[in-house]
C-alpha cells in the first residue's frame, strides 16, 4: 500500500511592482527600512541576491515567470501581448491541482482579466479610498509650457482618520491579511499579491516618507560616467528633461523610492503576521520578488526601458520561506538564478507535474548551501524595425506630450534603432549585451560594477567575449519554441486524427 500523499504547502506570491534588488537592508542599502524581510532571511527564508528577471518590463516579465517561459519563446515580448487563455500558466495549474487561488492586485499577465477571474474563481476586489498616483495626478507640477516627466510626487497625505494611504495596494493587503486569518477549508490555498509599489510615480505616505536618512544614501550612477551605451540611454535622458535637477531633489527622489520600499516591507510584514497569528505559517510557501527594477537616478534616468539591461533594472529581490517540512534555511544565496525559476520551484513543492514544456529549474537545492544554480542568466527586450505593434501602446500615449510615459513610447515608435531588439548574457562577473541594430556591450563587472565602460572592442576581454557568445547562442537554440505535449495521430489506414495522451519527459 502506497503512503498517502503529503498535503500541499500553502502558497503565498508577494509580488511588488519595479522593486530594485538592492535596495533591501540585509542587501546592505544603508537607507532603506525593510526590518521584516531582513528577519525572514536571518531566521526562515532564503535571499536569492543574484536574481534577474527576462525583460525589464512588466507585462513580458510576467508573462515570463508565470510560465516559465522566455519571453521570445510565445511572443511575449510587449506590452500588449498577455497570456491567451489556451495558454499555460502557474495559476491555471494550481487550480487544477485542488488550489483555491485567490487573485488580489494588478494585471499584466492575462486577457481579459474580469473573464479570467469569472471562470477560474482567482480575483477579488478590496475597498480603495485613494485611486492612486497613476489615476490622481494632482501631484504633478508643470513649469511653463514644459511637462513635467520626472515622475516624483513626493508626500502622499492620508485622508482623516485612515492609519494608511487605503489605495488599491493595501487595500489587497489588507484583504489578502483578512483572508488567511480566517480560512477555514481543508482546500490549499494560494494568495496572489501583484501590488503597484514600487512602481513610479515616486511619492509615499508617513512614516515611510521620513524614515530615510538622505545622507546615508548611496552615491547613484552619473551619466557622465560612461561611455559607449546605446542610443536609448540619450533619448530618454534628452525626452525626461532632467538634467537641471540638483542633487539634492535626486536624493528626495531617490528617498522617497526607499520609503515605497519600506512601505511594500512592513505590508510583507503584515501578512507574514497573518500567517503565525492564524498557525499557517510552518505550512506555507512564502515567495517575495518583484517582477523587475527601476533607474531611479542611476544615469540621469527614471522608471526603467524595454531594452536596457543594467542591473538596476534587471536584478531583483528574490526570497523564499519554504513550508517547514522542507527543513529551516537562512541567509543569503550568491548563485545565478532567474525569475522562470519561480513557477518550477513552486511546482516541486507543490508535488505539480506541470502539462507544458517550460524553462525553469527550482531553487530548493539552494536553500540547503550555496552553490552554482545557472552559469549564466539572459533578459531580452526591444522590437525589429516593422514590429510597430510591439512599439506603441493602445492609448496612443506617445501621440500626447501630457502623458506620463511620452518620454519613452516616443523613442519607441519613432525610433526602430534606438528600440531595437537586445539579449543580455550575464555571468558571475562579465555582462555582455547583444544588440541587433547598434554596437554590442561587454562589461566587467568586478572592475566596473556600475557597468560605466562598454569593452565589447578590449582584445584583454576577446576570450570572454567567445564564451558569452556561445553561451547566448546555445541559450537560443534551447528556448527557442515550445512543442504542445498533446499529439495527434496521423491518418493511418484511412483513419482522422486522434488526440493522444500527453508525452512527458
Amino acid at each position: 500500500m502506497s503512503a498517502p500523499r503529503p498535503r500541499p504547502p500553502h502558497l503565498v506570491f508577494f509580488i511588488p511592482d519595479q522593486f530594485r534588488g538592492d535596495t533591501l537592508g540585509h542587501m546592505g542599502h544603508p537607507a532603506v527600512h525593510t526590518p521584516h524581510l531582513d528577519h525572514l532571511v536571518e531566521t526562515d527564508g532564503v535571499s536569492f541576491s543574484q536574481a534577474f528577471c527576462q525583460n525589464p518590463v512588466c507585462t513580458p516579465s510576467r508573462c515570463s515567470f508565470m510560465t516559465g517561459w522566455y519571453p521570445h519563446t510565445r511572443g511575449h515580448r510587449s506590452m500588449h501581448h498577455l497570456l491567451q487563455a489556451d495558454e499555460p500558466n502557474l495559476l491555471a495549474e494550481l487550480r487544477q491541482a485542488g488550489y483555491h487561488v485567490w487573485w488580489g492586485g494588478k494585471n499584466d499577465l492575462v486577457t481579459d482579466p474580469e473573464g479570467y477571474a469569472r471562470s477560474h474563481d482567482v480575483r477579488h476586489r478590496a475597498e480603495v479610498h485613494h485611486e492612486g498616483l497613476h489615476g490622481d495626478l494632482s501631484w504633478r507640477q508643470r513649469d511653463g509650457d514644459r511637462w513635467d516627466y520626472s515622475f516624483y510626487a513626493g508626500k502622499l497625505d492620508k485622508l482623516p482618520g485612515e492609519d494608511v494611504y487605503l489605495d488599491g495596494d493595501w487595500s489587497h493587503v489588507l484583504a489578502a491579511e483578512k483572508l488567511i486569518r480566517d480560512w477555514d477549508s481543508d482546500q490549499p490555498l494560494c494568495v496572489f499579491l501583484p501590488l503597484q509599489f514600487p512602481h513610479p510615480p515616486y511619492g509615499v505616505e508617513e512614516p515611510y516618507f521620513s524614515d530615510v536618512d538622505r545622507s546615508q544614501l548611496p552615491p547613484r550612477v552619473r551619466s557622465a560616467a560612461f561611455t559607449g551605451k546605446p542610443a536609448m540611454h540619450e533619448a530618454l535622458r534628452q525626452g525626461f528633461k532632467l538634467e537641471d535637477r540638483p542633487e539634492p531633489w535626486w536624493d528626495e527622489l531617490r528617498a522617497t523610492y526607499c520609503g515605497m520600499c519600506a512601505r511594500v516591507d512592513a505590508q510583507a510584514g503584515r501578512i507574514l503576521g497573518a500567517l503565525r497569528d492564524s498557525g499557517r505559517y510552518d505550512e506555507t510557501a512564502f515567495f517575495f520578488f518583484s517582477d523587475h527594477g527601476d533607474f531611479t537616478g542611476d544615469y540621469d534616468l527614471v522608471e526603467k526601458a524595454q531594452n536596457l539591461f543594467e542591473d538596476c533594472i534587471t536584478r531583483v529581490p528574490f526570497i523564499l520561506k519554504p513550508p517547514r517540512e522542507q527543513g529551516t534555511f537562512s541567509g543569503i544565496r550568491q548563485g545565478l538564478v532567474e525569475l522562470v525559476d519561480f513557477s518550477a520551484t513552486v511546482y516541486e513543492l507543490a508535488g505539480i507535474e506541470p502539462s507544458y514544456t517550460h524553462f525553469g529549474r527550482s531553487v530548493l537545492p539552494l536553500l540547503e548551501r550555496d552553490g552554482e544554480h545557472r552559469e549564466a542568466v539572459f533578459c531580452s527586450g526591444g522590437r525589429t524595425t516593422h514590429e510597430m505593434h510591439c512599439a506603441v501602446e493602445g492609448n496612443g500615449g506617445h501621440e500626447h506630450e501630457e502623458f506620463l510615459y511620452y518620454p519613452r513610447l516616443r523613442v519607441q515608435a519613432g525610433d526602430p534603432v534606438a528600440h531595437g531588439k537586445g539579449l543580455m548574457c550575464r555571468d558571475a562577473r562579465y555582462k555582455l549585451v547583444t544588440r541587433l541594430y547598434e554596437q554590442d556591450e561587454l562589461y566587467d563587472l568586478e572592475a566596473d560594477p556600475a557597468e560605466t565602460t562598454n569593452r565589447i572592442d578590449d582584445p584583454a576581454l576577446a576570450g570572454e567575449l567567445e564564451r558569452l557568445r556561445a553561451l547566448t547562442q546555445r541559450h537560443l537554440l534551447e528556448t527557442s519554441d515550445v512543442v504542445p505535449w498533446t499529439l495527434a495521430q496521423r491518418e493511418v489506414s484511412g483513419q482522422s486524427d486522434v488526440a493522444v495522451t500527453p508525452v512527458r519527459s
